[in-house]
């Protein structure tokens, strides 16, 4: 694995990394105004770029089947959403903001199933990254470097804000700075573990690349129509989320396009 992948794959891990690390910097909790407005930059980023990033380069690559090359990103698309399904079935998690456990029960501490939530989403970001460059890595022609590095950043700066999201709650709840700090990080960790899995495994996925693509594109929005866009609409000033999910779509897509 070369020096570019590698950076390419730990980029989004330093995001999540960095953004917890404003529970050594900031005093208070995130109000709930700076919390509707990190969510909804953060689906803003994800939306983007399960279109640019994932969806159209798997119709794409199907282009050899003419007008029913939509067929495997559909496909793909379907089996994202029901993956993530079970999984939002069997694993025990809480929302940020929700009293009311989801998946089974479990006698867990309520951080620790704040921390299995946000874990949870950053699966298919990690699936993402994997799948990207594991068609770099294989000389797919539809992947540019640049390409994947806009990926890898977006995915990194909508990182950011789920960190710091994810670490001050904890320390709110009681847990030390520290404490909070490692399980944010950890929230992350999944991510550079599946990219990496996916990268080893390049030569098995590139026959099936147009469906993972779209396969990651659906965990994705799976992940912003069930959990982000609820956070960031419910209550009050629902329009800060609104027009932060507009800037980080907005950035994401221009990033793909002049990176791409």
């Amino acid at each position: 694995m070369n020096t570019d992948v590698l950076a390419g794959v730990l980029i989004p891990f330093a995001g999540t990394a960095l953004g917890s690390g404003c529970v050594f910097l900031l005093r208070n909790d995130l109000g709930a105004k700076i919390q509707k407005a990190l969510t909804g930059f953060a689906a803003g980023v994800m939306v983007a770029a399960s279109v640019w990033s994932l969806i159209i380069p798997s119709m794409e690559q199907s282009a050899h089947l003419g007008k029913m090359s939509f067929l495997p990103a559909v496909a793909g698309f379907w089996l994202g959403i029901l993956f993530l399904l079970l999984l939002d079935t069997v694993i025990p998690h809480l929302h940020l903001n929700s009293e009311k456990a989801e998946g089974p029960r479990a006698k867990l501490k309520k951080t620790t199933m704040m921390v299995l939530a946000v874990t949870l989403h950053n699966i298919p970001e990690g699936m993402a990254v994997g799948v990207v460059y594991a068609g770099l890595v294989s000389g797919n022609t539809s992947i540019t470097s640049g390409g994947a590095l806009a990926l890898a950043l977006g995915i990194a700066i909508q990182n950011f804000p789920e960190g710091a999201i994810i670490s001050m709650p904890l320390h709110a709840e009681g847990k030390s700075k520290v404490r909070s700090f490692a399980d944010g990080v950890l929230s992350g960790a999944v991510e550079p573990v599946g990219a990496v899995l996916t990268i080893l495994a390049a030569g098995l996925i590139v026959p099936a690349m147009p469906y993972l693509l779209s396969f990651a594109a659906g965990a994705m929005i799976y992940v912003v129509v069930e959990e982000l866009i609820p956070e960031m609409s419910s209550g009050e000033h629902s329009n800060i989320g609104v027009i932060m999910f507009a800037l980080g779509f907005t950035l994401m897509m221009a990033l793909d396009v002049a990176l791409g």
